[in-house]
């Protein structure tokens, strides 16, 4: 259950070992040592880390399980183990792929590995996650969405369109399940300096995975069902949305 200022008492990471998602992980940290399952891809040698990670952090009790994002047959099993010692008070959704943008238009099996991983897979988590909230009569969702799904541009079009799809099926998840006293969080950053963009241009408004951290917390605490990181980009993306196509089309985005 969550205590009595807020603070989750357990907590789900599914994308167990993104740096976004474990930087989250610890603002919560910060105010409760919470037990933490962290659903990680099977064999994810970077999962020993997480878990060292958070137990330096201050963790209760750090649990990996087994994820695949793309195997949804496997999903609702997945969350009955993360739901097998009690009540899940926070679930991150923080799983996705980039890729290379070029590659993915032209590359059919590629594009459908994206989508099934950034799109079908969250939908499928999405539901579970909000059948089992639903059922406890309370819960936090934090779904990692994009500002590359606010408007779609030729640069990363695959990675852009699948981010729509994500962020408008959790921002309707969030109403959908706004009765039943659980939360939904989209949370919109811009470029993070995480291993997923390591070699691209940083461009103005670069964040790190801390200071997203940070605004979510603060986004949950206010009750928000958006935030955006930083800040500033929902105004560029506002300007962006009005911009016609042609002129759009010659910008160095």
């Amino acid at each position: 259950m969550i205590n009595a200022v807020g603070d989750p008492q357990r907590i789900l990471l599914l994308g167990g070992t993104s740096e976004i998602g474990l930087a989250i992980v610890e603002e919560y940290l910060r105010g409760v040592p919470a037990a933490v399952v962290l659903a990680c891809r099977p064999g994810n040698r970077e999962a020993q880390d997480a878990v060292a990670r958070l137990r330096c952090a201050g963790a209760g009790d750090v649990r990996v399980i087994d994820f695949d994002a793309t195997a949804t047959a496997t999903h609702d099993a997945v969350l009955d183990d993360a739901w097998c010692e009690g009540d899940v008070d926070l679930a991150i959704v923080a799983f996705g792929l980039l890729g290379d943008q070029e590659e993915l238009w032209q590359d059919q099996a590629r594009a459908v590995a994206a989508c099934q991983v950034n799109f079908t897979g969250g939908v499928s988590v999405g539901v579970l996650l909000g059948q089992r909230m639903k059922a406890q009569g309370h819960g936090q969702i934090i779904a990692m969405s994009s500002v590359a799904g606010q408007r779609v541009r030729r640069s990363n079009f695959v990675y852009g369109a699948t981010k729509a799809g994500f962020d408008a099926f959790y921002r309707n998840l969030g109403e959908a399940l706004s009765p039943s006293g659980v939360h939904v969080l989209v949370v919109r950053p811009g470029q993070v300096r995480t291993r997923m963009s390591a070699g691209l241009k940083e461009p103005p408004l670069t964040v790190d995975p801390r200071q997203v951290a940070q605004l979510v917390h603060d986004g949950v605490r206010r009750s928000r069902t958006v935030v955006w990181a930083p800040p500033a980009f929902a105004w560029v993306m506002l300007v962006l949305q009005h911009i016609p196509a042609p002129i759009l089309r010659k910008l160095p985005l």
